[in-house]
């Protein structure tokens, strides 16, 4: 009988996850990456690695410090990107893209506007961290601040992240992001000044969610 890969399950998740960005269009070969924490470990996409073709052996394991604990390839030139967020945010994963329509606004604006109250599940407006050269610790930096109270940002002239519980969870975000900069994008084609949901009204929209269960699936009445 084989010897059971370390952390299985994870790396299979981590492997769906990329599948499923780059079914999405939201990257394009090896242009992204993905991470799972699992305790003291974190599970991530090599460096190289085409996102649609990883399978669970590809994928890497390393330690909080950037240690690598199981796997054959090296993880992925922004692990320090993903190791900070596990330090300072309590992520449980991880999605880093170049989704086009995010990207092209990442190149324009300085925030995306909270246009639409499914945005809250990012924390409303997203900020747009300053642009760094990828890979660098000054490009963690920039992200990390960037993504104080938000789950997701955008990244000047380089694209997006997102975190969520899980990498399931995660790329829910980054999709999440990808529509909402896809309706900010169109809106503002239209002409004109594009609406934004003023604080009084996402409050609101938070009451209502919270009363009404918002996204739970319940028995007819």
């Amino acid at each position: 009988m084989s010897e059971a890969m370390p952390l299985e399950a994870e790396r299979e998740r981590v492997a769906a996850a990329a599948h499923r960005l780059a079914a999405a269009g939201l990257v394009a070969r090896t242009a992204g990456n993905v991470s799972e924490r699992a305790g003291e470990q974190v599970v991530i996409t090599p460096t190289g690695g085409v996102l649609a073709e990883l399978t669970p052996e590809q994928i890497s394991v390393v330690d909080l410090d950037g240690g690598l604990v199981a796997g054959e390839l090296e993880p992925t030139s922004e692990l320090d990107l993903h190791l900070g967020v596990y330090r300072r945010y309590d992520a449980g994963a991880v999605v880093h893209a170049h989704a086009p329509v995010a990207t092209a606004l990442s190149c324009v604006i300085d925030e995306l506007p909270c246009v639409h109250y499914e945005m809250l599940l990012l924390g409303g407006t997203v900020p747009v961290a300053p642009y760094r050269t990828f890979g660098t610790p000054e490009l963690a930096d920039a992200v990390l601040e960037a993504l104080d109270g938000h789950a997701a940002a955008l990244m000047a002239n380089h694209g997006a992240i997102a975190h969520g519980a899980d990498a399931e969870k995660a790329v829910d975000a980054m999709e999440l992001l990808e529509w909402a900069a896809t309706v900010y994008w169109r809106a503002r084609a239209l002409g004109g000044e594009v609406r934004e949901l003023d604080e009084d009204e996402r409050a609101a929209v938070v009451a209502a969610a919270v009363e009404r269960g918002y996204g739970e699936t319940k028995p007819a009445r």
